[in-house]
Order: structure tokens, then C-alpha cells, then sequence
């Protein structure tokens, strides 16, 4: 069982709300938030689409299929937040350490086109939900979805608990809308009701079957939902252990019984106003509003887009997170949130873009369900080092699964894995079946990586059951601890010094001294930014720069005055690439700088200097704030 501090999956919000402090109902309520984050991807508009299908073609008949589904995610997604609150790493990261690294980059790319499958689909249902409220066009409802990194950064800075809060209204938004469409189109419960027992499955029916399972089970939630748990901080004793599983288990059943009220919602309403109405083709979200619209007026159809848009904006929240949690986990490569989410968007956004300029917005449809596709070729992927991971004494100890568990777990896994490839070979199937579509292209390329990432889901499965996972894993960008051997400090002989002549300089000035005393040598260095410095270089005689090169002359004096040897140089152009040509060039052993206090839009606006710097040099930096 890992109890190690140094993992931080979501490390700007990991340990972040405290539980431990708290009693009775307070206590429950601090563990209560992550499954609702995990909820929104189980009602995004891929399941609408599925839901509008399902209801429009075969009334109430297939409410089951939604039961079945709630009860297999529920499960998943139990196991997803044990390996978190008792492993203590998330899905990507136990993936990367039970596999070799071969194996390593193609789950993780396959991870990463999931994730960006996912987004698209939610960046789609908002365009369209807006299209619908708004008459906005779908180009431009595309290009507000990169707001939405936006609004991330702000949510997430301010806490787990404000964005949980966020998504928790979204949610609140979709039930309500819901529940009052209910009120509108009256459906007969007691067929709702019977809709509930399971029946037998075939061709269309069995298909959108399918599309269900596959549409209501994200692999993205379940690398996102073993990470959020880790953002609750708890006694790590086998009590304090079992209460958060205990919690969390309460927290992701009732978020998930809450997503398939949605679902079941959607797939009512499209039974009682569409199928009892004699309309058994609406599979488009488009038709749908229209035909609510044409049938129960102006009100339901508005509350139809309001739930999808909330829809979308959660999901595209949680699925911006997801995506960073691969990142890292996967390749132990941790950039700037903001850029990692926006990266995100951009790879989901493109092919929107593509299909709504050159195919029109018409095959936007196509596009949704053609992630849905790419979201089933994951699941596997997901799952299988789930159970793996769960099942493994060396990293659950006492609360690895037992047996029933595990069994059940396989089951469910065979079922969902087998539904998915019986999905995707009938999507191949109609593509070569299309004379609009190149069929040599999906004959030689499409095929072979279809087949390839089967040998791929064989090798995952099998792999843990051959090769036993090591004692000790490297689950951390930063390595292990190494033993400190006392040593002769170094002595640092040629200190280099920037300045910008603000009363900071004082400061670095002392922190330099202090560093190399009376026997180093000192480089006062400053650079001159200004547009003809940019150009003419060393040329430049303006009058900034006679200043500065005075300033420095003046530091240089005072500190030769007291007896250390100080010279100065000056720099023109780029901060950070003038600064490391002078490091670079004069032999200096160390830099000492002055930090420039910019935060948030100021680094995007004016750079990060010091960051810059110290990419560029191969010495110690000292950084005085």
C-alpha cells in the first residue's frame, strides 16, 4: 500500500480540502464532490444522442440497457477511487508502471486521442445548444468553447471546492430542465416502469444497445475520478482508509444514480414525444428541438438546449482535467496548466472546424457519433490496468479486490469490450460499404491500426499475469532520495549579478556577497530592451543606453571601493538570450537574480525571464525575491 507524499496527481488542488478535522455530517460532506465531476461525463451530449435514438425508435423498451450500464460505471468507477485513496496514484500513472515502455507511449496516445474525442464531443453539443438558444452559428458556438480553459483556470484557482461547486449547478441546471420537460410531455410511468425489466436485444435495437454502453462508460473518467479522490487529505490509518473508501462509495453512488435519472430522462422524453407520436427516426439533437418545438411549444424545447449547453460546459471541464492527468501520469511531463488545457481544446476543435467549413454543419452529427467510435477503441485500454492495478496486493495490500469482485470485473470488462469491437467493426463495415469513402484507405490503413491496437488490448490483458510488477516503482517525475556525503562546500570565483537599477538591487547585491565574499570575482550585467537595442545591437547609442552603462560603472566602483573586484557588462535585445551569451561567454560560475514579481496575465504579457535563463545556462541560479 503506498503511502508516498511525493505523488501528486492535480498537484495545484492535490490534498487540498482536508477531511480529517471534521465530524459527523461535516465529515461526509467534505468527501462528497469528486463522483459529481465524474457524473457529468455519464449525461454529455455523446449520450444524448444514443438516449434521443434508443427512446425515438423503441419507446421505453431499452430503460434497462440504462440501468445495466449505471450499475457496470458504478463499479468502475468504485474501483477507479480505491486505487486512488489507497494506492494513492491515478489510473495513467499505475498504467505506466506496470507496463514496459514500449507499451507506455501508444496507451498514452491512445489515451490522449480519447481524451480529445471526448472534448469534441462536448465542444459540439455546446455549439449546437447555443445554435438552438441563440441562433449563434455553429462556427462561432466553436470558437466560444475555447473560453471554456478560461473559466477552468479561474475555477480551479480558487479551490476543488469552488469548481465541484460549478459543476454541481450544472447538474442541478440539467435535472431541473429535465424534470420540468417531464412535467410537459406526461409519459406513462407505468410503461416507464416496465421498461425496466431486461428484454430481448436484436438488430437495430441491439445496436443502439451498444451505442448506450458505449456512450454511458468514459475512459476518461476513470482516469479522471482515481485522481480527484486524492484531492481530499485523510488519516492514512487502516481506519481513516476505510472511512474514505466509505464515503466515496456514497459520493459516486448517488452521483451516478443522479446521471441516469438524466440519461433515462432524456430517453423518456424522447419516447413519450416522439415515438408515441409516430416518429421513429430522430436521431439528430437538431431534430429533436425542432420536433419539441412542433409538438409542446416554445418551453420544452428551450429547457432541451439550457440542459445541453450545461451538459457540454461541465463535460468539456472534466475532460480538459483528464487530459492533464494523462500528461502526466503517462509521460511524467508536467507544463503549465493552462496550456495544457488548451492544447486539449485545440486538438478537439480542429476537426470541428474541418467538418463544419468543408462538409457543412449537417455532418456535425456524423462527427458525434464518429467519437463515440474512437471513445470505445480506449475503453479497453482503461479498464484493463484498472482491474490489474485493484487486484495487486503490492500496491492495495489488505484492500485489493477479492475474488467476487474480481470476477464480476472481468465480466463486465468482456461484455463492454466485446459490445465496443462489435460497435467498431460495424462502423468499418458501413465505411467500406460507402462508395463515397476511399476503401484502399481504410483497407490499408484504417484496418491495419484497428488490428494493431487489438494485439495492443491482448498484450495489456495479458501482461500482468506473466510479468510480476517490480517491488519498487519510479512513480514520480522527480526520483528517489539519494544519500548525502559530506563533502568541501564549492566555492563560486565568478558571480555574475543583473540589475535594473530599483531598489532591489540592494538586495541581490548582499545575497551575491554573501555567496562568494572577498575572494570571487563580480559581473554586474544589465541588458537594454529598448527597440533600437533590438536592432542595432551593440551600436545602439541612445540615451537609455549611456545611462544604464553609467549605472553600472557606478555599482562596479562602489564595490572595488570596498575592496572586491567588480567589473560590468552590458547586453542589448532579448532579457533572457543576451543574459545566458554573457553567462556563457565570461565564464561565470554563478548567476544571481532579481525576480520581476509578474503574475498571471503579466508572464503571458511580458515573459518569465528568470525561466528563460536558466534553460539557457548550465549554472546555479539564486533567485531573490
Amino acid at each position: 500500500m503506498s503511502t508516498t507524499d511525493d505523488l501528486k496527481s492535480l498537484s495545484e488542488v492535490h490534498g487540498s480540502v482536508a477531511t480529517h478535522k471534521q465530524k459527523g455530517w461535516r465529515k461526509i460532506f467534505a468527501f462528497l464532490g469528486p463522483a459529481y465531476l465524474i457524473s457529468v461525463g455519464y449525461m454529455d451530449p455523446g449520450n444524448w444522442a444514443t438516449d434521443i435514438a434508443g427512446g425515438s425508435q423503441f419507446g421505453y423498451k431499452l430503460i434497462w440497457v440504462l440501468l445495466m450500464s449505471n450499475l457496470i460505471a458504478l463499479l468502475l468507477q468504485s474501483l477507479s477511487a480505491r486505487l486512488g485513496i489507497v494506492g494513492g496514484v491515478d489510473l495513467a500513472q499505475a498504467s505506466k508502471n506496470r507496463y514496459p515502455k514500449w507499451a507506455n507511449f501508444p496507451l498514452y496516445f491512445l489515451a490522449e486521442i480519447a481524451i480529445a474525442a471526448c472534448d469534441l464531443a462536448e465542444i459540439i453539443g455546446m455549439a449546437i445548444g447555443l445554435n438552438l438558444l441563440f441562433g449563434l452559428p455553429l462556427i462561432w458556438g466553436i470558437s466560444i468553447t475555447v473560453l471554456d480553459t478560461l473559466l477552468l483556470l479561474f475555477l480551479i484557482k480558487h479551490g476543488m471546492r469552488t469548481l465541484e461547486l460549478f459543476i454541481v449547478s450544472m447538474v442541478f441546471i440539467i435535472g431541473i430542465s429535465f424534470f420540468v420537460e417531464m412535467l410537459i410531455v406526461e409519459p406513462v410511468y407505468q410503461d416507464v416502469i416496465g421498461g425496466l425489466a431486461p428484454s430481448a436485444l436484436s438488430g437495430d435495437a441491439l445496436y443502439i444497445a451498444i451505442g448506450i454502453i458505449g456512450a454511458t462508460v468514459m475512459p476518461h473518467n476513470l482516469y479522471l475520478h482515481s485522481s480527484l479522490v486524492q484531492t481530499r487529505r485523510f488519516d492514512r490509518s487502516v481506519q481513516g482508509i476505510k472511512e474514505a473508501l466509505k464515503f466515496n462509495f456514497i459520493d459516486t453512488t448517488i452521483a451516478l444514480n443522479l446521471a441516469f435519472l438524466v440519461n433515462a430522462a432524456i430517453l423518456i422524453l424522447a419516447a413519450a414525444a416522439f415515438y408515441v407520436n409516430g416518429y421513429h427516426e430522430v436521431a439528430e439533437i437538431q431534430d429533436a428541438y425542432v420536433l419539441l418545438e412542433n409538438i409542446f411549444g416554445k418551453a420544452a424545447p428551450t429547457l432541451f438546449a439550457v440542459a445541453l449547453i450545461a451538459a457540454g460546459q461541465s463535460s468539456t471541464i472534466t475532460g480538459t482535467l483528464a487530459g492533464q492527468i494523462i500528461m502526466e501520469g503517462h509521460l511524467n511531463l508536467r507544463i503549465q496548466p493552462w496550456l495544457r488545457r488548451l492544447i486539449t481544446r485545440l486538438i478537439a476543435i480542429i476537426p470541428a472546424f474541418v467538418t463544419v467549413l468543408y462538409f457543412g454543419e449537417d455532418a456535425l452529427g456524423s462527427l458525434l457519433v464518429f467519437s463515440q467510435v474512437v471513445l470505445s477503441l480506449q475503453l479497453g485500454f482503461a479498464i484493463i490496468p484498472l482491474i490489474h492495478s485493484t487486484s495487486d496486493q503490492k500496491l492495495m495490500g489488505a484492500f485489493a479486490i477479492k475474488t467476487p469482485t474480481k470476477i464480476f470485473a472481468w465480466l463486465c470488462s468482456a461484455v463492454i469490450v466485446y459490445l465496443n469491437i462489435h460497435l467498431v467493426v460495424d462502423e468499418v463495415q458501413g465505411w467500406l460499404n460507402n462508395p463515397e469513402l476511399n476503401a484502399a484507405v481504410i483497407e490499408f490503413a484504417v484496418i491495419p491500426l484497428l488490428l494493431a491496437a487489438l494485439a495492443l488490448l491482448i498484450y495489456v490483458f495479458v501482461h500482468p499475469l506473466i510479468v510480476k510488477r517490480k517491488e519498487k516503482q519510479l512513480r514520480v517525475p522527480h526520483g528517489t532520495a539519494v544519500k548525502y556525503i559530506d563533502s568541501p562546500v564549492v566555492p563560486y570565483k565568478h558571480i555574475g549579478i543583473t540589475t535594473d537599477f530599483s531598489a532591489k538591487d540592494q538586495q541581490i547585491i548582499n545575497s551575491a556577497i554573501a555567496q562568494g565574499g572577498l575572494n570571487a570575482r563580480y559581473t554586474f550585467i544589465h541588458i537594454v530592451e529598448t527597440a533600437a537595442a533590438r536592432y542595432h545591437g551593440t551600436e545602439v547609442l541612445d540615451q537609455e543606453t549611456i545611462s544604464d552603462e553609467e549605472n553600472l560603472k557606478a555599482y562596479a566602483k562602489n564595490l572595488s571601493e570596498l575592496g572586491y573586484t567588480a567589473d560590468y557588462q552590458i547586453g542589448y535585445g532579448s532579457t533572457a538570450t543576451a543574459i545566458a551569451k554573457i553567462v556563457n561567454s565570461s565564464g561565470i560560475d554563478m548567476l544571481i537574480m532579481g525576480a520581476h514579481g509578474h503574475r498571471g496575465f503579466k508572464d503571458l504579457l511580458f515573459g518569465t525571464t528568470v525561466d528563460s535563463v536558466r534553460h539557457k545556462i548550465s549554472i546555479p541560479v539564486l533567485i531573490i525575491n
